[in-house]
């Protein structure tokens, strides 16, 4: 009985690779960039925790290729003549006063650790 499940099981998984297989191969598309081309990364669909940084790593699939925008089209635009000045900080935070094991989360109305 358990080599009749186990047999069952991995046929399933096999049927069911293949035909994500099948699935992706029918829709996907190589990106067509080459090297030194500008491209811009989508971003607009992904949602990030409050403090939580962005991974610096992410699929090819999220870039687009960059189109510089026409200054006819957009007269009123203004253009930035001087880069803006680079501040050092000269307070330090100060030193670390405690380490907590997990942050709070505020999820349906109640807190909870994560």
């Amino acid at each position: 009985m358990w080599k009749k499940a186990c047999d069952t099981a991995a046929r399933c998984i096999a049927e069911a690779k293949e035909y994500n297989k099948q699935r992706w191969d029918k829709t996907h598309m190589e990106p067509d960039f080459k090297e030194g081309d500008q491209v811009e990364k989508c971003s607009g669909s992904q949602t990030h925790r409050g403090n939580s940084r962005k991974h610096p790593v992410f699929p090819v699939s999220l870039l687009k290729p960059y189109f510089q925008t026409e200054e006819d089209k957009f007269p009123c635009r203004k253009k930035s003549t001087t880069p803006p000045e680079i501040v050092e900080e000269e307070d330090s935070p100060g030193p670390v006063k405690t380490i907590i094991k997990a942050r709070k989360i505020r999820l349906d109305g109640r807190d909870q650790r994560q």
